[in-house]
């Protein structure tokens, strides 16, 4: 066994891995990659202190997750040696197949392949690397073991994954509407037939933590300044995947050409093996290393939006609850091509339109329960004397619209 290790995080102090397994899974190139992979992609745009990395962020899951287990073990739940760590493991990992640049290019780089079924497999891969060592991990990543709560604190609507990065976002963005009772909420945590619920005298404490993720989305994850950025690396991306597809030479290193040439599917991950390590190399410096290069591509669209995104010289935006009707977009894309001198399908890459939703909470989907006085188990919503909680459990939608600031649209 090695010897007790310790990180200091900014948040909570001192993590603590006494777990041998654990520290030779974050001693892991697979893992270490994570650190430079941003948390929140672009939103460094507008708060510059939003720096931080899903390294950082996985080991704070996985020391909640640790700190839940201990405290449900107070309350007198029966959890093994086995279960504490096959739980630390799935939350550590549960983000490890994210790409460069995490939800933003999750589309563009492997359209239709999610990051749950790429970090699936590189959970399987370690697990066949580690002699079955992470078997109880990956049943309860994919929710297949007995006792569901572990599960839910790994994936649900009140998950330490959740509470970490609200928490971690919060205090690195500046964004205190953000704040949350963390210690509060995993006091107040329980089980109940196998089911993860909060003690009623928690409900304040969920009240706030979901009003303040409705918050961080409008204001953090869904800013519209982070949107504009986010579409752009988007036609970036999207730019170099049909010049590299068309035969354009694109410089950049190996693994990323690799999949800018190539359209994947997750059944290609499944039979080339090869494939998954070519990703698992893949990070936010590959991207960032490539725009400086396109920067002078001979390709006026690509360069174009490679120093826009240097000099942080964003797309304008429009976002709003009311609808873009499409007379809106044909007037932006008559300007674009206007302006830039391109036909109309590349003018395309310019400017980009969509719909964003805040989903604060889904009472649809696996709901936060909360357990009663009386004993009873009741969904946060029923219970809440607040009825803004009801009102937050409604998909709220935006749509945006966004152009390059030097193209007019009054004419």
């Amino acid at each position: 066994m090695i010897k007790k290790k310790i990180i200091n995080d900014p948040l909570y102090g001192f993590i603590t891995i006494t777990s041998e397994v654990i520290f030779k899974l974050i001693e892991h190139p697979y893992f270490q990659r994570l650190r430079h992979i941003r948390q929140v992609g672009l939103t460094e745009f507008v708060y510059p202190g939003a720096t931080h990395s899903r390294f950082q962020h996985a080991l704070g899951a996985m020391h909640l997750m640790t700190r839940v287990l201990e405290h449900l073990r107070t309350k007198g739940i029966e959890i093994s040696k086995e279960e504490c760590e096959g739980a630390q493991i799935a939350i550590l990992l549960h983000d490890i197949g994210h790409g460069p640049f995490s939800h933003a290019l999750e589309e563009t780089l492997l359209p239709g392949v999610k990051h749950e079924s790429i970090s699936y497999l590189f959970i399987r891969d370690l697990n066949t690397e580690f002699k079955g060592a992470l078997d109880l991990a990956i049943t309860i990543f994919r929710n297949s073991y007995k006792r569901k709560f572990f599960h839910q604190l790994v994936s649900s609507q009140l998950d330490v994954d959740r509470l970490d990065y609200l928490h971690r976002d919060s205090f690195y963005s500046g964004v205190m509407e953000g704040t949350i009772g963390v210690d509060r909420i995993i006091t107040m945590l329980n089980v109940s037939n196998d089911q993860l619920v909060v003690e009623e005298k928690g409900i304040y404490s969920i009240e706030n933590f979901l009003h303040a993720r409705r918050l961080m989305y409008w204001q953090v994850y869904l800013h519209k300044t982070s949107v504009s950025a986010e579409r752009m690396i988007v036609n970036l991306i999207k730019r170099a995947k049909h010049l590299a597809q068309a035969g354009e030479k694109l410089n950049g290193s190996d693994p990323l050409k690799k999949f800018l040439t190539q359209n994947y599917t997750i059944e290609d991950f499944n039979t080339k093996p090869s494939l998954l390590n070519i990703f698992g190399q893949l990070d936010d410096n590959d991207i960032w290393g490539a725009i400086k290069i396109w920067r002078t591509h001979r390709d006026p669209i690509l360069a174009q939006l490679c120093e826009m995104l240097i000099r942080r010289n964003l797309f304008q935006i429009i976002l709003s609850t009311e609808l873009i009707n499409k007379s809106q977009v044909e007037k932006v894309r008559k300007a674009v091509c206007k302006q830039y001198i391109l036909l109309q399908k590349d003018g395309a890459y310019l400017f980009s339109h969509g719909t964003v939703s805040n989903e604060a909470y889904i009472r649809e989907g696996q709901t936060i329960n909360i357990l009663m006085k009386n004993g009873q188990v009741a969904d946060i919503a029923q219970v809440s004397d607040l009825p803004t909680i009801t009102a937050i459990s409604r998909i709220v939608k935006k749509n945006y619209l966004c152009w390059p600031k030097n193209v007019s649209l009054s004419s």
